[in-house]
This record gives C-alpha cells, structure tokens and sequence, in this order.
C-alpha cells in the first residue's frame, strides 16, 4: 500500500487531475480522490496532509494479466489485473457531478457513492501503514490497494444509512435547539438551575480547522446540599466518538459522552479547561474512556486550570470519582441520543509526576495511589 503513498505525493509531478475534494467535518481529515486518466484512486488524509488512508478505485483502460509493476516502479497507483476487477476493459471516467460525500458520523472515515451508490468507502481501520487498504465497488478480489466492497456492504449500507440520517438532521433547521434543551433538562433535574452558558467553546480552542463539533459549557452553582459548582459540556454526545471500533466489539455504551468538572474556583477559571477538552476526540481522531489521562500538549503555554504554578499537566477521567476522597458526586446517568447511553467523564487534574507513573504502572493504579493519599476529586 505505500505505493499509494507515493502516488499521492508523486501527482504533483505528473499530470494528475483532482476529481474531487473534500475537507471532513471536524477539520481532522481530508479527501481527495485523483485520476491520471489510467487509474482513478482515492486518499484520506490527516490535518497534517499525512496519507492514512488509501483507495485503488477504478481501471480506466484494459487491465493486464498480472501486476502493473510498471506504474509501481513508478511510484502510481497501478492498474489492478484482470483477476482483481469487475470492468477487466475499464470504465469510463468518473463524473465529479455524479459524486456524493458522505462522512462518518465520528469523521474518521469516508464514503463517495456514485450516482446513489456506493463507489467506495475508507474505514476509520483503513491503515495503509499496516497495509490495510479501503473498499472498492470495482474491485472483485482482495489486494493490497483494495478490498472488494460488495463483501461489507451489508456492514457498511447501514452504516452510511446512519451517517447520512445524522448530517441531515445536524443541518435541519432547530435541530441543535432540540438536542441542547435536551441535555440542559437532564443536567436540571441533576444538579439543579443553571448560570451562565458559554456557547461554541471548540472555535475558540484553536485547533483543526472544522466547525463541528459545536459544544457549549454549562454552569450549575452551588445548591443548599452541594458546595460547589459543576460544570459540564454540552454538545460532545451529539455525535459518537471515533475509532471505538478498533477496541470495543459493540460501540454503543462508549460512543457518547459529557465531560464534567466539579470545582470550588470561580466558574469562568474551571471552564477555561473545555476548549481543550472537548474538541480533542474528533479533532485528534480518538476516543475518551474512563481512566485516561490526557497530556495538555503545549510547552510554551500554561496548564488551563487553576494558578499559574499549580503543577497540573494533565487530566484524569474518571466515570465514577467516588473512588476519590470528597463528598457524594452527583448521578448524571440516564440521558440517551439516538439509543446510546450518554456517560458523563469527570476531570480530576494531575501533576507531571501522576503523569508519568499513570504511564508507567496505568491509570488504576493512579487512582489507587491518589486515593490512598486522600486527593479529593473537587478541584480547589
């Protein structure tokens, strides 16, 4: 598959045309699909314009009877042998106007559908690194360039079924309205009224280049039996988190969270943690689940939480933070979207050194360590 690589980077030189391009949703990948009028082949790229994904998807003159080593020498994308191909003669060239997009709910993947069919799909799992390329409707066998797609497509049809029923309804008119006041009647009838509400914090993080997710911060003060403030995202559960699949064989009860931070410092400090925190699955193309613990990845600029000099580097995510020292955390299960269980993560800061031994030994034995040492999981 690194001759797909190559290709890519190789089109400038020759007379490669760009049939089509496409920036993801969350700013984290980009498709780009190109033709040299012999073969058409498709690449998913990073924010960085790294390949990590890549596509044979059409013969545009007769295939040979074995491998194209010609084009491969060559550093192209070669024209797959006859064994491999449903058109052994060659198809026409693709129609841009013809072309449809459509992302994965988690942005991590990508399918084109022609004319209302699938053409080809690269998975979130395509690694051409590792050899693994992604699925072609004209491919009838499998190669290092392309998987035939006809043999998922009972896995993917659904998939992008789902995808497509998701971007229409983040697009339709009121639609973000009807989800907010969703999670903000749960999180009252949780924690009680809210204050104040910062909107869109992920365009203000800085990163990726998308303008999704859309994710806001609520604020829920003090109550007579709570003594400090919560604050919790709202907006990340709106869409799954990506390369779950990767790890966990059913996706559902990991797919959707909140982040949460329970706080006696004034709220507008807490929150200045979020426009870090919650872009980061979607922008980083990963997943948050309870016990990680997240690096703040800028040397040149403070940790944002807390005092200058508190020695807070990172974070570590707990669902249940009664494992730590401090009063009863409030229960914030309950919330569902589109059938998934919404799980709310609470942010505990750590130092360089928690860092470095959650590395070391992993992050229960952290948490055994932090609780043995009596740290409270309210940040004060």
């Amino acid at each position: 598959m690194s001759v797909l690589r190559r290709g890519a980077a190789a089109a400038r030189r020759r007379g490669t045309t760009v049939v089509h391009a496409e920036s993801g949703p969350y700013g984290s990948r980009r498709l780009v699909v190109e033709s040299d009028g012999t073969v058409t082949a498709a690449y998913l790229k990073d924010a960085g314009e790294s390949v990590v994904g890549a596509v044979w998807v059409a013969n545009h003159r007769a295939a040979p009877a074995g491998l194209d080593r010609a084009r491969l020498d060559a550093g192209a994308a070669p024209l797959l042998p006859r064994s491999h191909v449903r058109h052994p003669d060659g198809r026409d060239a693709l129609d841009a106007g013809a072309l449809e997009t459509v992302w994965f709910e988690e942005g991590d993947g990508v399918a084109v559908l022609e004319a209302g069919e699938p053409l080809f799909v690269i998975p979130g799992w395509s690694d051409i690194g590792r050899g693994i390329p992604g699925y072609a409707r004209d491919a009838a066998e499998q190669s290092p360039f392309a998987f035939p797609l006809a043999e998922e497509i009972d896995h993917f049809g659904p998939r992008l079924d789902r995808a497509r029923v998701h971007w229409k309804a983040a697009r339709a008119e009121g639609a973000w309205a009807e989800y907010q006041q969703a999670v903000l009647g749960h999180l009252l009838q949780r924690l009680g009224p809210g204050g104040h509400y910062w909107h869109d914090i992920g365009r203000r993080s800085g990163g990726g280049g998308g303008t999704l997710p859309t994710v806001g911060v609520t604020e829920r003060p003090p109550q007579d039996d709570r003594e400090f403030t919560v604050l919790s995202t709202v907006g990340m559960s709106r869409q799954r988190m990506p390369t779950i699949e990767l790890y966990e064989e059913d996706v559902s009860p990991h797919a959707r969270i909140e982040l949460a931070l329970a706080a006696t410092l004034p709220a507008r400090s807490a929150g200045s943690i979020f426009p870090w925190l919650a872009p980061c699955p979607w922008r980083t193309v990963t997943w948050f689940a309870p016990g990680d613990v997240v690096k703040w990845p800028h040397d040149d600029r403070p940790f944002p939480l807390g005092a200058q000099g508190s020695g807070w580097e990172a974070v570590l995510l707990l669902e249940d933070p009664a494992r730590l020292a401090g009063p009863a955390p409030p229960v914030l299960a309950g919330l569902t979207v589109q059938d998934d269980p919404v799980r709310w993560l609470w942010l505990v800061p750590i130092s360089a050194e928690d860092h470095r031994f959650a590395r070391a030994e992993g992050s229960e034995a952290l948490v055994r360590r932090l609780a043995r040492e009596g740290r409270t999981w309210v940040v004060s």
